[in-house]
């Protein structure tokens, strides 16, 4: 891998400064950093947490074109699975999903949002948080109405687990995080 964290930090950070999306880039980080031990074969740790701080990199400055503008860049930096995996991880984009990156990183996203929406509004926030309630409150339409379940279920899918299994996973690889996500 030839991206460095510090080129991909300063990539994000010339694209993105709304503090939101900043800590959703860092949330996806996260949990790809855990994901690849339980969904790839636990090689390219770097590469599985840079495609999740870049995954939404160029959304805040061209929503229109997202993913397209970070693709392009990973693609000039000769980045082409972690530009590949960006360009899936949303179905209707109707990219092929190749390899367990790109199944994981479309797992991820959107669970890991509704999780993180779910901690603020809840007494204790992360802290005791079961995957009976995630499933709970996904049902709640109106509730983090932006986050497609489809999605969700989409990733779980592909990735082959239950949702329990897979919410238990990213409240286990947030939860060390809980701080500095403001998940308390």
């Amino acid at each position: 891998m030839s991206l460095t964290r510090e080129e991909a930090e300063k990539q994000l950070a010339e694209w993105t400064d709304d503090p939101a999306l900043l800590r959703h880039a860092r949330s996806i980080e996260i949990v790809m950093t855990q994901a690849v031990h339980k969904y790839g074969d636990g090689t390219n740790v770097e590469k599985w947490a840079l495609t999740g701080l870049l995954h939404d990199a160029d959304y805040q400055r061209w929503p229109e074109v997202h993913p397209q503008k970070v693709v392009s860049w990973l693609r000039e930096k000769g980045e082409e699975e972690m530009a590949h995996a960006i360009s899936a991880h949303y179905t209707k984009w109707n990219v092929s999903y190749d390899t367990p990156l790109d199944k994981a990183l479309l797992a991820c996203d959107e669970l890991t949002g509704f999780i993180i929406a779910y901690c603020k509004v809840r007494p204790g926030g992360i802290v005791g948080l079961k995957a009976k309630s995630i499933k709970k409150k996904l049902k709640q339409k109106e509730f983090a109405a932006k986050v497609e379940r489809g999605e969700i279920n989409a990733g779980v899918e592909m990735l082959g687990v239950t949702l329990d299994e897979h919410i238990d996973f990213l409240i286990e690889a947030l939860t060390p995080h809980a701080e500095e996500l403001s998940l308390l």
